[in-house]
């Protein structure tokens, strides 16, 4: 039954030729071991580029880049890592959309980045606790035990400091208007 199933979507029934082109691509080593020496070479190569650390000599930014890049891959943890954590990220980027559209929506326009920070940090710091707890880097227990109390504490700071920044400032109602109540004033 299984290797019916694994049959149907290696010949292009549940994936189709993406599917099996990805897959190739898996096997051969593209995600675990080509993307992230790729994005490490990248980010350190333009970290030493930015620093002018060797003057204008890119030759030197370059091996020091690559081999960085081959070091981070000597064990499994990048991979890893990058398995666990892009996914995420994806999901995270739909919900910070998400929230985009709604704030504009139904959210006054001075009020709407601070929101949208707010939810950016939420969703930043859910990825990495769940990343790490996936990883094994932190024992789930403290944050099963304890993620009330945090997100209780973390909304009463929040509340707090968005009355310290809405108090003392006098209002301007065509400031602070979202775009659904200018066309349902209109």
């Amino acid at each position: 039954m299984i290797s019916r199933g694994v049959l149907m979507v290696w010949y292009g029934v549940g994936g189709g030729a993406i599917g099996g082109l990805v897959s190739q691509w898996e096997q051969a080593g593209v995600f675990s071991y080509f993307l992230p020496f790729l994005l490490i070479f990248a980010l350190v190569f333009g970290v030493l580029s930015q620093m002018k650390l060797f003057k204008e000599n890119r030759a030197i930014s370059g091996v020091i880049a690559l081999a960085v890049g081959l070091m981070a891959l000597q064990f499994d943890l990048v991979p890893q890592f990058f398995s666990v954590i892009f996914p995420r990220l994806g999901v995270g980027l739909a919900i910070l959309l998400v929230a985009l559209i709604l704030l504009g929506m139904f959210v006054p326009s001075k009020a709407g980045p601070w929101i949208l920070f707010a939810v950016g940090a939420v969703v930043f710091i859910s990825i990495l606790v769940q990343s790490a707890g996936n990883l094994g880097w932190s024992s789930a227990y403290w944050w099963t035990d304890n993620w009330v109390n945090f997100i209780s504490m973390a909304a009463i700071l929040a509340l707090v400091i968005i009355i310290i920044a809405s108090s003392g400032r006098p209002k301007d109602p065509e400031a602070n208007d979202s775009i659904l109540s200018k066309l349902i004033r209109s």
